[in-house]
C-alpha cells in the first residue's frame, strides 16, 4: 500500500477533517475513548470507517430512545390519563392505529373515518408508510397487543430512516464524515424519533441534500418532491436554492431540480387526488383550519391575552413572516462577502418556517438536526441548542401532565410551559444567529476554515458569482476558467500530539 507521500495527487483522497484537532468539545469528549487522534495515527486501514461508526452510534442512540418509551409500551399508552406524560414517553403511533382506521382495515384517504377526524390528516407518502406498517402488524390478539406491535413495526421502519439520515449527513461533506456524530449523539433526535412519522421526510430530505452535493440536480429534485409528499417543510429548501443559483448563474441545475421535485410530487399525489380528493385535501384543510397549538409564540400570546389572535390572522401573519424571512435570506445571500453555503441557508429557512408556525410539535426538531449539523458543525453551539430542545421536550409533557391530572395538578403549570417554549425559541434563534455570523464573516465558518468552499453545494461549490448586489467582486472571479479557493486562515490545530485515539 503506497503511503500518502507517494500517492499521485490526482488520485489522492481528500484529507479527512479530524474534529478532535479543531473542536475543543470534541477533543474533551474523546478522552472517554483514549483521547484525540494523534498526528501519527494510521487511518483508512480499518473496517471501522467514519460512516460505519456514525451509523452504528445512531442506531445505538435510536435504541436508547426506544428504551425511553418502555414505560408507555408496558401500559402508560393504555392506562391512566396522564402517566404517558409524566414518563415523557408519549407517541402518536399507537393511538392512531385505531384512531385512523388501520385496526379496522380502512384505506387512508378513500374510506371515511368515524369520529371528529373524517379522513387521515397526513400527506400521501406518510399515509402510505403508515398503511404499510399496518400490513406488517399482526391482526391477532386484543387491540392493545396490536397497537404495541404497530408501534414496534413503525419503530423498525423509522430506524431504517435514521440510518439513512446518518449515512447521508456523514457523506454530504466529503472531508467531514465525523460531523455525523453530532446527529448520531443528538439527544433530542433519539427522544423524538418515534413520536410521529417525521423521520420519513427527514430521510428523503437528507438523501436529496446528498444528491445535490454530488451535482445530481434531477435526483435531488425527485427526492425533495418525495419528501414534500411526506411532509410540507422540505418545499422551503427550493427558496434558498433559488437565490444561490441566481448568484452563481446556475439556472439550468435549478430548473432541473424544480422539475424533478414537481414530477415526483405529482406522481405520488395525482392518483389519490383524482379518486379521493376530499381525503387527499384533508391534510391541507386541516393545516389551514387548526387552531393555535403547542410550542409556538402564538400560544404564549393567546394564553396571556384577553383578545387572542384569530386563526385567519395567525395564518396570514405567519405566511407573511415566512415570506419576509425568505426576503431577508435573499438579501443576505446577495450581499454576503462570499456566497453562503447551501446548508446554511437551508437551515435558516426551515428554522424560520418552524419559528413562525402556529404549532411546534416536539418531533419537529428532527427537521432541523441534519441541517444544523451541515450548517454549523460546532459541538458547543449544537449542544447548547440541543439542551434547549430537551428542556422543551420535557416541558410539553409535564405541561400536558398538569392539564390532564385534574385537581392533582401533577406537572408544569402554564407559566412554566411558556418558559419552556421561550427556551426552545431562544435556542433556535441562537443557532440561527451564529449561522448568520458565519455567513457575514466566513473566516468564522468551521467548514471554510478547513479549506472547503461549499461541500454541500454541488455545482455551487467553487462556482464563480454572476450576480451580487453593491458590485462586490472577489479574487475567485478574476479567472472564471479555474476559480481559486479562498484560504480563510484555519485555526491552529489543538495540541494533542502526545496522545492517541
Amino acid at each position: 500500500m503506497p503511503s500518502a507521500e507517494t500517492t499521485p495527487a490526482r488520485v489522492r483522497e481528500p484529507e479527512t477533517v479530524r474534529p478532535t484537532r479543531e473542536d475543543e468539545i470534541a477533543a474533551a469528549g474523546s478522552e472517554l475513548i483514549g483521547g484525540p487522534l494523534g498526528r501519527r495515527a494510521l487511518t483508512g486501514t480499518s473496517w471501522w470507517t467514519p460512516v460505519r461508526v456514525v451509523v452504528l452510534v445512531a442506531i445505538g442512540m435510536f435504541a436508547l430512545g426506544l428504551v425511553q418509551k418502555a414505560p408507555c409500551y408496558d401500559g402508560a399508552w393504555f392506562f391512566g390519563a396522564s402517566s404517558q406524560y409524566t414518563h415523557a414517553c408519549y407517541s402518536d403511533i399507537p393511538h392512531l392505529y385505531q384512531g385512523r382506521g388501520f385496526a379496522d382495515g380502512l384505506v387512508p384517504y378513500f374510506d371515511k373515518l368515524p369520529g371528529d377526524m373524517d379522513y387521515l390528516e397526513y400527506p400521501v407518502l406518510t399515509g402510505v408508510f403508515m398503511e404499510v406498517a399496518s400490513w406488517l402488524t399482526p391482526g391477532s390478539g386484543g387491540i392493545q397487543h396490536q397497537e404495541q406491535w404497530y408501534w414496534f413495526v413503525n419503530a423498525g421502519m423509522l430506524m431504517v430512516c435514521a440510518a439513512v439520515i446518518a449515512v447521508c449527513v456523514s457523506r454530504t461533506h466529503r472531508r467531514r464524515p465525523w460531523d455525523g456524530l453530532l446527529l448520531a449523539l443528538a439527544p433530542a433526535f433519539a427522544l423524538t424519533a418515534t413520536i410521529n412519522w417525521d423521520l420519513l421526510a427527514v430521510a428523503l430530505t437528507a438523501a436529496a441534500m446528498l444528491m445535490w452535493s454530488r451535482g445530481r440536480a434531477v435526483a435531488f429534485g425527485v427526492l425533495l418532491g418525495l419528501a414534500t409528499a411526506a411532509k410540507l417543510y422540505p418545499l422551503v429548501l427550493l427558496g434558498p436554492l433559488l437565490v444561490l443559483c441566481w448568484r452563481a448563474g446556475k439556472w439550468r441545475e435549478f430548473f432541473q431540480a424544480v422539475g424533478g421535485a414537481a414530477g415526483a410530487w405529482l406522481v405520488v399525489n395525482v392518483p389519490v387526488m383524482l379518486f379521493a380528493f376530499e381525503g387527499w385535501s384533508k391534510f391541507y384543510t386541516f393545516s389551514h383550519d387548526r387552531g393555535i397549538d403547542f410550542g409556538s409564540f402564538w400560544l404564549i400570546w393567546s394564553q396571556n391575552s384577553s383578545n387572542p389572535p384569530s386563526i385567519d390572522f395567525v395564518n396570514t401573519t405567519a405566511s407573511a413572516l415566512v415570506v419576509l424571512s425568505f426576503l431577508g435570506i435573499a438579501a443576505l445571500t446577495f450581499t454576503a462577502p462570499r456566497r453562503p453555503r447551501f446548508a446554511q441557508l437551508a437551515f435558516l429557512m426551515v428554522a424560520a418556517f418552524i419559528l413562525t408556525n402556529k404549532v411546534y410539535s416536539p418531533q419537529y426538531v428532527l427537521w432541523l438536526v441534519p441541517l444544523a449539523v451541515l450548517a454549523r458543525p460546532k459541538w458547543r453551539d449544537f449542544l447548547i441548542w440541543q439542551a434547549c430542545e430537551v428542556a422543551y421536550f420535557l416541558g410539553i409533557w409535564f405541561y400536558l401532565a398538569y392539564t390532564t391530572s385534574g385537581d392533582a395538578h401533577k406537572g408544569l403549570p402554564t407559566e412554566g410551559y411558556h418558559w419552556a417554549i421561550t427556551l426552545h425559541l431562544l435556542g433556535t434563534l441562537y443557532l440561527c444567529a451564529v449561522v448568520v455570523r458565519d455567513i457575514l464573516r466566513p473566516e468564522r465558518d468551521v467548514v471554510r476554515r478547513a479549506g472547503d468552499d461549499d461541500p454541500s453545494g454541488g455545482v455551487l461549490d467553487g462556482a464563480v458569482d454572476q450576480f451580487v448586489l453593491r458590485g462586490l467582486r472577489y479574487p475567485e472571479q478574476e479567472a472564471p476558467e479555474e476559480p481559486s479557493r479562498t484560504d480563510w486562515g484555519g485555526p491552529e490545530p489543538l495540541s494533542h500530539e502526545g496522545r492517541s485515539l
